[in-house]
C-alpha cells in the first residue's frame, strides 16, 4: 500500500533525525572514544555470525566503562552477553584481580563472545556462563557469589523484574545497577501496550521507584542506535 504524502514526510523526518543522530554520535565517538582492534571485531565478527546488532553504541561502552571505574568496581555481573562487545569495556575498567561474570543464554552468541573475549585477552578476567539467566542466576546465589559491584542488565525485557530482584539478592549498599533499553523508542510511556518487552521495562522501572533500598534516574539518549535510555540505581540500604 503506497503512503500518503503525510507518513512519507514522516518517514523522511524520521530518516533525517536518525541521520543527525547518527553523525553527533560519530563526531563525539572519533573525539572521545577509542575503539581498538578487539574491540572493532568483536562487532564486525558478531555481525558476521548473524546476531543480532544489539550491543551497546562505542560512546555507551564507555559510560559503562567510566561508570565501572569512577564506582571502583572490582565485581561485575552482566546479564546478556550478545558478542561480548559491552563485556570488554567493563572488564577493562577493572583492577587486574577484578571479575566479570557474564550470562548467555544462547549458545551461538556464547560462541562468538568467547572467541572476542580470547582476542581481547580477558579471559582470566571474564567468566561466561551459558544458559538461562535466571538458571544462572540462582545458582551463582547458591555458590555464594557476590556481592557485585555493579549490575549491567540488558538481556530480555520481560525478565528485567525477575533480573532486579536478584541484582539486590546479589549487591550491596553502594553497588550500582543499570538497565538498558528503556525508553523503547518511546514506548515505555504506553501503559496499555501490549508487547511484553515495553511491560517488562514499565513494570521493572516501577519497581525501582518503589523500592526502598535503591535511589535511581533515567537517561533518554539518541543516536546511532536510535531513541531509547539507561536506568541507573544506586543500592542505598
Amino acid at each position: 500500500m503506497q503512503q500518503s504524502s503525510a507518513q512519507q514526510t514522516l518517514t523522511q523526518q524520521a530518516q533525517e533525525a536518525q541521520q543527525t543522530w547518527t553523525a553527533v554520535d560519530d563526531y563525539f565517538n572519533d573525539l572521545l572514544v577509542e575503539e581498538d582492534d578487539a574491540l572493532l571485531t568483536a562487532v564486525a565478527d558478531s555481525d558476521a555470525a548473524g546476531l543480532p546488532g544489539h550491543q551497546v553504541a562505542p560512546n555507551q561502552g564507555k559510560l559503562l566503562h567510566l561508570l565501572a571505574s569512577i564506582s571502583g568496581a572490582r565485581t561485575v555481573l552482566e546479564i546478556g552477553t550478545l558478542g561480548g562487545y559491552s563485556t570488554i569495556w567493563l572488564a577493562r575498567a577493572l583492577p587486574a584481580d577484578g571479575r566479570v561474570v557474564t550470562l548467555e543464554v544462547d549458545p551461538r552468541c556464547a560462541e562468538v563472545a568467547t572467541a572476542n573475549l580470547d582476542r581481547a585477552g580477558l579471559t582470566d578476567r571474564v567468566e561466561l556462563r551459558e544458559g538461562p539467566a535466571l538458571d544462572s542466576l540462582a545458582q551463582l546465589a547458591a555458590e555464594g557469589q557476590g556481592p557485585f559491584d555493579l549490575v549491567f542488565i540488558d538481556a530480555d525485557k520481560p525478565s528485567n523484574p525477575a533480573y532486579l530482584d536478584w541484582a539486590l539478592r546479589l549487591t550491596r549498599p553502594g553497588n550500582l545497577i543499570i538497565g538498558d533499553n528503556v525508553v523503547r523508542d518511546g514506548a515505555v510511556t504506553d501503559e496499555a501496550s501490549d508487547d511484553p518487552r515495553v511491560q517488562g521495562v514499565r513494570t521493572f522501572t516501577e519497581l525501582i521507584a518503589a523500592h526502598p533500598r535503591l535511589t535511581a534516574t533515567a537517561l533518554q539518549t539518541v543516536g546511532s542506535k536510535g531513541y531509547d535510555g539507561f536506568v541507573l540505581a544506586v543500592v542505598t540500604a
